[in-house]
């Protein structure tokens, strides 16, 4: 064993444990017990959670709103709001309808090309929007579809939502936990794009394939109702066109900010706000209630009760003990403690919500860290090169494991609340039985892609 192993599995053994250590402990393991049971909303019980930790004094008010290390995470916050108000601006203009219709015309009517196409769509827009927001604009449409082609639609709306996990995987904005990762781990928008679009594009291949091979002979359709489909006019879709216009220049405005936050010295809630106001102006509004009061504020509150609660547990040391546990299990080895990492994520996000998982790990990462550097600091610790590809291993099995399960990831639980308004109910089995296998094949694949790239040819 290792100096620093074994002085990691002394220190986990040794570590104290008073009265709020455990109080800490017990609001945060009733927390994720209660929302992994789904008998309370995840937003509840995050706000009541985070009121716990407040009002026990576990955590004092100000260490919760003013310290990120700590509590609410604001970068995060902000990014997802304003990325938020955009997509709700965008929203009427009838865009995504139109992307929708088009695509199934492309597809000739085919229900399987229409699949692929769809699929497609989604993870491309999951990477440069988000999935959640993708799902929640695509879904609609699907059923609509669907019904026209006279097919099941559920097969459809989980191959969507596959595919926005598959495809948010690539850039920082694309899916929750890499919003997370990246505000804790100070990495940029490229960093994302150059370390992970690579097995991204490589997966979605694999994805399409074994889509296509699965419902090669499931989805049949008769020939008028094919023509039903190639006389939708996709144009009638778009009702505000100069909104639109606008929209669309805000949009590339902020995706190019993201590419080149890094290079100006800007966080990426920046570069959102500075767009959402932006685009909140040129739409000439005179009451901007609607757009404010559809962003998703029960996720966002989800998102701020969340911080706190870890934040409790990282404060008392649960975190650093269960660092100090990981550091003993693996010996100090960087590649196994990567390997372990993604598989335990992959798998952790399948049965818990892979945003409540990454919260508990980025504060665990970075004690980790810590322990085997402890004479590093700031960015030379969180991107001390044998760092770097546990970062991405965290990242790679969080958003995959969330295909494992309907509970795994916030755009498969839109996907089945959708399906289920619109009388097409998803059992959990049923996304279980679609959702798993690729789940375990997208992470074999990008175990063998870590091991090639950070550890093999280096």
């Amino acid at each position: 064993m290792s100096a620093v192993a074994h002085e990691a599995a002394v220190s986990a053994e040794t570590y104290a444990m008073d009265g709020t250590f455990w109080t800490a402990t017990i609001i945060f393991i009733l927390a994720y017990a209660v929302i992994v049971s789904e008998k309370v909303h995840k937003t509840v019980v995050a706000v009541v959670g985070a009121s716990l930790m407040i009002v026990l004094k576990i955590l004092q008010q100000h260490e919760a709103f003013h310290v990120e290390e700590l509590g609410v995470d604001w970068n995060v916050i902000f990014l997802l709001i304003s990325m938020m108000i955009i997509i709700n601006l965008m929203r009427p203009t009838g865009f995504f309808e139109y992307i929708a219709i088009k695509s199934a015309k492309v597809g000739r009517g085919e229900p399987l090309r229409i699949m692929l196409i769809f699929a497609l769509v989604t993870a491309v827009l999951s990477a440069l929007l988000d999935n959640v927001t993708t799902v929640l604009l695509l879904a609609p449409v699907t059923l609509l579809i669907a019904d026209a082609l006279e097919v099941d639609a559920i097969p459809f709306l989980i191959v969507e939502a596959l595919a926005s996990n598959i495809g948010g995987t690539a850039t920082l904005i694309g899916d929750p936990p890499n919003i997370m990762i990246a505000s804790k781990a100070k990495l940029n928008f490229m960093d994302f794009v150059y370390h992970l679009g690579p097995i991204v594009v490589v997966m979605m291949v694999v994805f399409l394939a074994i889509v296509k091979v699965v419902f090669r002979n499931k989805l049949k359709t008769r020939e008028e109702l094919k023509e039903r489909i190639l006389q939708m006019d996709e144009l009638e879709a778009i009702k505000d066109p100069v909104l639109l216009k606008k929209s669309l220049a805000v949009l590339g405005i902020v995706l190019l900010g993201f590419v080149f936050h890094g290079v100006f010295h800007y966080e990426p809630a920046t570069v959102a706000l500075f767009g959402a106001g932006l685009l909140l102006l040129l739409s000439n509004t005179h009451d901007p209630h609607h757009y404010l009061a559809d962003v998703e504020w029960p996720t966002i509150f989800f998102f701020m009760g969340l911080f706190i609660i870890v934040g409790g547990v990282v404060k008392v040391g649960l975190i650093k003990m269960m660092s100090l546990k990981v550091l003993a299990l693996t010996q100090g080895n960087m590649f196994a403690t990567s390997m372990i990492l993604m598989w335990f994520s992959a798998f952790a996000s399948a049965i818990v919500d892979n945003i409540p998982y990454v919260a508990t790990m980025n504060p665990l990462v970075i004690d980790m860290a810590q322990q085997l550097w402890p004479h590093e600091s700031g960015l030379g610790l969180l991107h001390h090169p044998e760092l770097m590809p546990v970062w991405w291993s965290l990242a790679l099995g969080a958003c995959l494991g969330g295909n494992g399960s309907p509970i795994g990831a916030s755009a498969n639980v839109i996907v089945v609340g959708m399906a289920e308004r619109a009388g097409q109910k998803i059992s959990f089995l049923k996304f279980v039985a679609y959702g798993m296998p690729i789940m375990i094949l997208t992470v074999f694949i990008s175990m063998i892609y870590v091991w090639l790239r950070y550890y093999y040819f280096v």
